[in-house]
Parts: structure tokens; C-alpha cells; sequence
């Protein structure tokens, strides 16, 4: 019978196939596979934000005495560069993978791609945390109801799209969401072994966003946000010609390499995993233009809600 090896495409796909599944914050924000960072200037790619125009009115039936005013469009962008370089290397003696290792995509490949998929929601989860918002609400824990429009009402105020909005809660936050007598759960979820990481975090709905809890952040924060807030971007690197073997898998914008060679000065194996992984904030035109043309620009399609900020003063009936 004729030896069957298991081929290094075959092995990147299933560990792909982990990381996409251990990922949660990942998949709240905007990962473009699109971007193409071969000979970018510091590696740096830019995304351009469309150029936005207020309507005149004029003069209904008037003399025709004044000109109507023309005005220039300027369009904005964002910068989004690889500068991580996410790994996770393994070394195998030639005991182990003799007489330990039954199945190496489970024993080995496996936990490296868990890895892998904590570091890059942890860079997420600190892109989130460390953003600078232009809006932070308090969080009222004893009706958080109340706190999620005011956030919906600042996100509408500012034109984002009402569609795939998303609000990411802490786990404090998460039980004071669950004890609301007007949160609304879902039925389900999902069923078996096809339910995702991001379908387990999934709680519900409020006032049309997808509820989602993590650990990754601040147990007493929540942000309210959509995808296109926060720009992920993320490269396999080049498989060496020194490699004995390896392989290269994109799905969705998450890209990876995985390599496998012989250290022949210490007889073993070394598997090595790895992403390059770039990340940025969305930051939108505001206010009014200034006298050289350019506008202040802001998050503004993300809010950030907090049960430690101060509580706005209360109404009291007259």
C-alpha cells in the first residue's frame, strides 16, 4: 500500500478553518482582502472616503443677479499599514512525532492556530479599547435600554448606515443587559458542531444592534459601532524556498502561512505559523471646512459606552 501524506494545502486549510471559527472580534470589523500591499510605500496602503456635499438653494424666481456659488469636493483617507508580525512556533523531536504524535494537525497545528487567533483578537480588542471616540455615553446599569438608543440616536446623527451594526459589551455590561426586563433574546443561535465563536457570543438584539459579548475587553464598557469603524488587514507572507514544505490560505481577508522544515543540527521538526496583521481606525470628515480646505476629522461611526463615566443630569417635572 502506498504511503499517504496528508498535503501542507490540505493541513493550512482545516487550521484556517480554527482560527476563522476561535475568532470573534475579527469578525465584527472590516478585514479586506483587497488590499494590496506589494511595493506600498512602508507597507502602508490608503483607503479613500468619498467626498460629501451639502445641497443650496436658489433664489426662487429671482433677477438672476447673483451667481450660484460652486463648491469643491475634497475627498479624505485613511491609512492602513502591516506593522505586526503574529506568530507561533513549535518545535518536534523526532521521538515525539514517532511515538507521540497520532494526528499533527490536532496535536500541533491546532493549538498553534488558537494562538494565533487570541493574538489577533487581542489586537482588535485593543483597537477597540484605545480608540479615540468622539462620543463616550454614560452606561445606565439600571436600564440599559435607555443608554443603546442614545448611542443608535449619536450613530444616526452622523449618517452611519443603519444596517450590520453591532454592540460589543463587556461582561458586566452583558449582565445588566440580561436582568433588563426589556432586552429581547434570540430563540437561537445556532445548533451542533456548526455554531462559530461569533454565534456563541451572540446575545441578542437592542434597538437594532447585534448584541455580542467578549472577555477580550473592559467588563464595564460597550461599544456601538459597525464593521467599516475599525480597518483589519491581514497578509500571509511569502513561503521561503528553504522550506521544505507550506502553504498560504485567505478566507475572508484573514490570511496565514503556515511552514513546516527539518533542523537537521538538533534532529527535529519546527512548524511555524504566522500573519502579517496591519490596524486602524475609520475617522470621517466634521464640521465645517477650514480656510486651506481641509476638514477635522473624527470616529464617528463607533460610540463608546461606559458604566464608570458620569451619568448626565436627570429631568426633574416641573
Amino acid at each position: 500500500m502506498a504511503n499517504r501524506f496528508l498535503k501542507p494545502e490540505v493541513i493550512a486549510s482545516a487550521a484556517l478553518g480554527l482560527l476563522e471559527r476561535d475568532l470573534v472580534l475579527t469578525n465584527l470589523v472590516w478585514t479586506d482582502g483587497d488590499f494590496n500591499f506589494v511595493g506600498a510605500k512602508n507597507d502602508t496602503v490608503t483607503i479613500r472616503i468619498p467626498a460629501r456635499l451639502k445641497a443650496r438653494e436658489y433664489g426662487w424666481r429671482n433677477d438672476r443677479s447673483e451667481a450660484i456659488v460652486m463648491d469643491e469636493l475634497h475627498e479624505d483617507r485613511i491609512d492602513v499599514s502591516l506593522h505586526k508580525d503574529i506568530y507561533s512556533a513549535v518545535p518536534v523531536t523526532d521521538e515525539e512525532l514517532t511515538l507521540d504524535i497520532a494526528d499533527f494537525g490536532e496535536k500541533i497545528l491546532a493549538p498553534q492556530t488558537r494562538a494565533i487567533a487570541e493574538a489577533v483578537d487581542d489586537n482588535v480588542a485593543a483597537l477597540i479599547e484605545n480608540a479615540p471616540y468622539r462620543t463616550t455615553l454614560p452606561l445606565d446599569g439600571r436600564d440599559p435600554y435607555v443608554s443603546v438608543v442614545a448611542a443608535r440616536k449619536m450613530l444616526n446623527r452622523s449618517f452611519v448606515p443603519k444596517g450590520g451594526r453591532y454592540l460589543l459589551v463587556g461582561s458586566d455590561v452583558e449582565e445588566k443587559i440580561l436582568l433588563s426586563e426589556r432586552f429581547n433574546r434570540m430563540d437561537s443561535t445556532g445548533e451542533g458542531a456548526a455554531v462559530s465563536a461569533l454565534q456563541e457570543a451572540t446575545v441578542g438584539r437592542i434597538a437594532g444592534f447585534t448584541v455580542v459579548t467578549s472577555e477580550a475587553i473592559d467588563p464595564e464598557a460597550a461599544y456601538a459601532f459597525v464593521p467599516s469603524a475599525f480597518a483589519v488587514a491581514t497578509r500571509a507572507p511569502a513561503i521561503p524556498d528553504g522550506a521544505a514544505f507550506g502553504a498560504s490560505q485567505a478566507y475572508q481577508g484573514l490570511a496565514m502561512r503556515w511552514i513546516r522544515d527539518y533542523d537537521s543540527a538538533r534532529l527535529r521538526d519546527r512548524s511555524v505559523v504566522n500573519i502579517f496583521g496591519g490596524f486602524n481606525v475609520m475617522r470621517d470628515p466634521v464640521g465645517d471646512e477650514r480656510p486651506d480646505g481641509t476638514r477635522e476629522k473624527a470616529l464617528v461611526r463607533a460610540v463608546k459606552l461606559d458604566l464608570n463615566a458620569a451619568p448626565a443630569p436627570r429631568r426633574t417635572a416641573k
